[in-house]
Order: structure tokens, then sequence, then C-alpha cells
């Protein structure tokens, strides 16, 4: 199937930050990125609209896309799309027809990273543990940024296939009794505890919040920047066992994620939250936790681990999805 013809505009959209870059076809590289803020903005419209004023001067051509692909952080399904950490809501056919786009493809943020986890090569990853991923079978991502994301892709016969999920909201399990008492001291506060609960931007004032209970101690409330600030600094033990406990709780998440998945070729991390923590996340419990599931400890073994080090990747990937759409 042939690709259809440029320009495209792609976009990565958080809680936090919408990412916008311009492609002028088929194989073409991200270019003219831009980082706009949700906050400042009403209506992913007015985003958009921004993003054009300010490429325009750039580009090849009037700034005019004849499609664009959104990769949102937020489950996808119906025209309406509402974000789960954000204010932004939108209509696509609305949305369409107001930038005059040929095609608009809105497809979850996880789906568009996880498209993109077959075209990484060894510059855009660090591995965790021995060995980088394979582009082969099927492979995992998840990403700890505002929230916490998850997806998955497994080769065909018909090429590349994502598989998009809300994996995030699945229920955290403890792996010992420390994490028991974590996790209850969370569910004082919320009915249901899910991963992105603690292992998030937004979950990581609570896990601080509930280290601090699970150990005795009064906590300050601070922001998850602080957090990570202090606890990456060595100057606040209780910020320290936070960013552990963090670190560990999430490489147990990610074996779960491999196992439900069967991501034999590989379990990639994205999101902004784990490039913050530096060697930090490197010399952690994430790769023994990973493994740390009993009778499939030479399971997960077998499974390498990466950190996506590039932060164009979901662009990369809502590329590759106009590309597989076809003219």
């Amino acid at each position: 199937m042939a690709a259809p013809h440029g320009p495209w505009l792609v976009a990565d959209i958080g809680g936090t930050n919408a990412r916008l870059g311009w492609v002028e076809g088929p194989g073409g590289d991200i270019r003219h990125v831009r980082t706009l803020p949700v906050l400042g903005h009403a209506h992913p419209h007015d985003a958009v609209r921004a993003y054009l004023d300010q490429v325009g001067p750039l580009v090849d051509g009037p700034a005019v896309p004849r499609r664009a692909a959104l990769a949102v952080a937020t489950a996808v399904g119906h025209d309406e799309v509402a974000f789960t950490n954000s204010h932004w809501r939108f209509s696509a056919r609305a949305l369409q027809q107001t930038l005059g786009l040929e095609r608009l493809q809105v497809l979850n943020d996880f789906e568009a990273l996880a498209l993109s986890l077959p075209r990484l090569g060894a510059g855009q990853l660090r591995a965790i543990g021995p060995g980088l991923p394979r582009p082969e079978g099927t492979l995992a991502v998840i990403g700890p940024g505002t929230g916490l994301g998850v997806g998955g892709v497994t080769r065909t016969r018909h090429g590349w296939v994502a598989l998009p999920g809300e994996g995030g909201h699945a229920t955290l399990a403890p792996a010992d009794e420390f994490e028991s008492a974590v996790l209850a001291a969370a569910r004082t506060r919320f009915d249901h505890v899910s991963a992105e609960r603690l292992l998030s931007g937004i979950g990581l004032p609570v896990l601080h919040a509930s280290v601090a209970e699970a150990m005795g101690q009064a906590v300050e409330l601070l922001p998850a920047e602080q957090i990570v600030e202090r606890g990456v600094a060595g100057a606040d033990a209780l910020c320290e066992r936070t960013l552990d406990t963090f670190c560990a709780m999430l490489g147990g998440f990610a074996g779960s994620v491999a196992l439900t998945l069967g991501a034999r070729g590989g379990v990639y991390v994205g999101g902004g939250i784990v490039p913050r923590l530096g060697e930090r996340f490197f010399q952690s419990r994430f790769r023994e936790r990973f493994e740390a599931k009993g009778r499939f400890r030479g399971y997960l073994h077998a499974i390498p681990t990466a950190l996506i080090t590039d932060t164009l990747a979901a662009l990369t990937g809502a590329a590759f999805a106009i590309e597989q759409d076809g003219v």
C-alpha cells in the first residue's frame, strides 16, 4: 500500500506538554519540533494553530498539512477525546474539519510509541542490564511521565501491528512486606491503587507520602519535581527511599507487562521521569525485580530491557501510523 503524500503534522500530547513536529512526506525526518504547554492553550486546535504560525516561515511551501496523527495520553475509541490528566477534550471530526485535513488519525500515545520501537537503533537506547531489545516477535513499552503509559507491538506477516491499552491503570501488586505497607497506606486515600497512582508524575507525591507512613515518619508534602531533585542529590533520605521504591516497583510492573504480552523481543522504558533519575536508576533494583517472578525468572532473564533516550520516538511512531494508513 502506497504511503499518502505529505506534508504531515504529528503530535505527542501528554498531560503537561504537547510536542509537535512536521514531516514532508513518507520516509521523511521529523522536523521543526516544538513543545507547547497544555495549560497555555485552551484547546488542541489553539496549540496546533500556534505551532503552524511558528513553523510557517521554516517549511517548504505553505504550512498546511494534508494529514495529521495525534498521539494522545488517554484511551481512544470514540470521536470525543477527553484527556485523563489535563483539561483538554475535542471532537476528532470537528478538529479535522477545522484544520482542513484530508485525514486525522488519533491514537493512544503509547500506541504511537510502540509503533516506533521496531525502528529504534542502538543510538536511541540505553540497555538496562545485558543486551538491547531485538525488533522481533512482540515488544512492550512502559512509560512513567505525567501518567503511566503501556503499549505493545507485534510482528505479523502484514507488518508491525500496535497493541494499545490502558495497562497503567491495572492494579499494582506488592513484592514484600514493606511494599504491602506502602500500598495499604495508599489505599486509605484511594479505593483502587493502580500502577499509575504511584509510578508516575502525579503518583510520586502519593508514593512519597505512603513510604513515609510505612516507615512511621512524618511527611513534608512535596511535588514530584522536588522529590526527584532531593532524592537524586542524596539530600533527603525519605526522597531517596521513595525513588528506590519507585524503581523497584516499576521493575516488578514491567516484568508483569512482559509476561502479559509475551514480549520476548524486549521491554522498553519511555516517559519523562526515568531519564531524570540518571545513574540512580541503572544502579537500582529495576532489573532484579523485573526478573523476580518465581518459576518464570528464566523466561524474564532472557528478555532485554532498555531506556528510550530519543525524546522524539512517539512522533516517529505517529508518522509510521500515517504511512501504514496508506493512500
